[in-house]
């Protein structure tokens, strides 16, 4: 007991680091940031004012799906979009996703959803198939359109059928909220 009482910030230190910069803190981490996502996403309009709005400067991009199949984004032309970068060792990502897979499920007859990986394919694969999600991901053949870039994850774009960013979110977000399933059903009609 007297070993713990005098330890104790250092025990403590050393479990912050432990939970701050390993695998082991990983989890958690995306525990607190999906709440604090959740609450922000709730209170804050994630949606660009209309004329604030950007339109897509090129629909050239090319994607390849998990089977290898090639994917033209010029086919998405006219279509509500969903754009997400993530990546595996991201806990915004991680925390998020959940969300995502619930909207998917909804609006996959709709909107185009792309779930682009930043990260290696073997690990995506053992990450989508141990949480068991059916959203599609899909890796960069070629550099997104320059409105597309970013150099954050999670990274989330909606964009309408005219071609206009209508959300540019980074961070981690309920993108099952109301508002989102709002936004869309907008877009959608």
């Amino acid at each position: 007991m007297k070993f713990i009482k005098k330890n104790l910030s250092n025990i403590l230190f050393f479990g912050f680091i432990i939970f701050l910069f390993t695998p082991y803190g990983l989890p958690v981490r995306a525990t607190l940031i999906k709440g604090v996502s959740f609450v922000t996403t709730r209170v804050l309009n994630m949606e660009i004012d209309k004329e604030e709005r950007e339109k897509l400067s090129t629909y050239d991009w090319q994607l390849v799906d998990v089977n290898g199949n090639k994917v033209d984004f010029n086919t998405f032309i006219n279509k509500v979009i969903v754009v997400n970068f993530w990546a595996t060792w991201c806990p915004p990502c991680i925390a998020e996703m959940p969300a995502f897979e619930k909207l998917y499920q909804d609006y996959k007859d709709e909107v185009v959803f792309l779930f682009v990986a930043n990260d290696d394919p073997k690990k995506v694969e053992k990450f989508i198939l141990s949480k068991e999600y059916s959203h599609p991901v899909y890796y960069q053949l070629t550099e997104a359109p320059k409105n597309l870039l970013s150099n954050s994850l999670p990274t989330t774009y909606i964009i309408s059928k005219e071609g206009e960013i209508v959300v540019d979110k980074t961070g981690a977000a309920d993108w099952n909220s109301g508002k989102v399933r709002d936004l869309l059903d907008s877009l959608i009609k």
